[in-house]
């Protein structure tokens, strides 16, 4: 079996984690999904080669391999939900559209959910909470950007258009306020895309679980609609779309590099 995540080890506080650009899947699992599924229509296509520059600038980044449809590392082991609604499940059974993934009588059973927890979900978040443990040792604070993508329009999930870049907070417990503010600010810097803090997307587990201001790590999620860098008909990377975004991105990541607690 191929490694659950790709790691590259910054020299800053900050930490890029990207939990759903994986393509990867076991045979165990690609074998009972339906040929429409295998096609990992609700991957974040690209997020990893958007922020491929994320090292050369001190940060970490911690990309994991498998699709989603294997196991969704922002939800929780429990599979509470995180949204009132329609959304995402642990080991998602239907795409986003609400149709089924999985052949007729294939879906998963719960030793398998559990066997996916332990193979897949639990090492990345062994190796994420380790790696903001030694930040926060090493620099007295941490600071995780989890970066998603979305197609722009998802009626199951949200009402009209996504705005381009989402930033979630979990409605400012999840980080300094500080830090909230200076990384809105950083977004909107670029007026050609919109920018929206605390909307739809508020913030996954991996944001609300390891953001703990008081404890010195601090947690944002960035969910960008997929219009802003890639052709949405067929996920196709659109260079000239993505030089937009990446200055964007860039200066967020600048702006999370330099922050520090006002009394650090």
């Amino acid at each position: 079996m191929k490694p659950v995540f790709t790691f590259k080890r910054g020299s800053t506080p900050l930490i890029v984690s990207i939990p759903h650009a994986g393509t990867l899947l076991p045979g165990s699992v690609n074998d009972r999904l339906t040929p429409r599924a295998r096609r990992l229509p609700d991957t974040d296509w690209y997020v990893d080669q958007l922020f491929q520059w994320v090292v050369e600038k001190g940060g970490s980044l911690l990309i994991a391999n498998y699709s989603r449809y294997v196991v969704d590392l922002n939800r929780p082991p429990d599979d509470a939900p995180l949204y009132a609604g329609a959304g995402s499940t642990l080991l998602p059974e239907q795409a986003f559209d609400g149709i089924s993934l999985y052949k007729k009588g294939m879906q998963p059973d719960k030793d398998e959910k559990q066997e996916r927890l332990q193979q897949f979900w639990k090492p990345y978040h062994e190796k994420l909470g380790a790696e903001l443990t030694a930040l926060k040792h090493r620099f007295g604070h941490a600071v995780v950007l989890d970066a998603h993508s979305i197609l722009s329009r998802v009626p199951s999930l949200f009402d009209g258009r996504l705005p381009d870049l989402n930033l979630g907070s979990y409605r400012g417990a999840s980080a300094d306020p500080g830090l909230i503010s200076a990384s809105v600010a950083a977004l909107k810097e670029a007026t050609n895309f919109s920018v929206i803090l605390d909307g739809r997307f508020q913030g996954g587990y991996i944001t609300r679980n390891y953001g703990c201001p008081d404890s010195a790590i601090h947690a944002l999620q960035l969910e960008m609609a997929q219009s802003t860098y890639m052709s949405e008909e067929t996920p196709c990377f659109d260079s000239k779309r993505a030089a937009g975004l990446s200055k964007v991105l860039q200066n967020l990541v600048d702006t999370l590099i330099r922050w520090a607690p006002v009394d650090a």
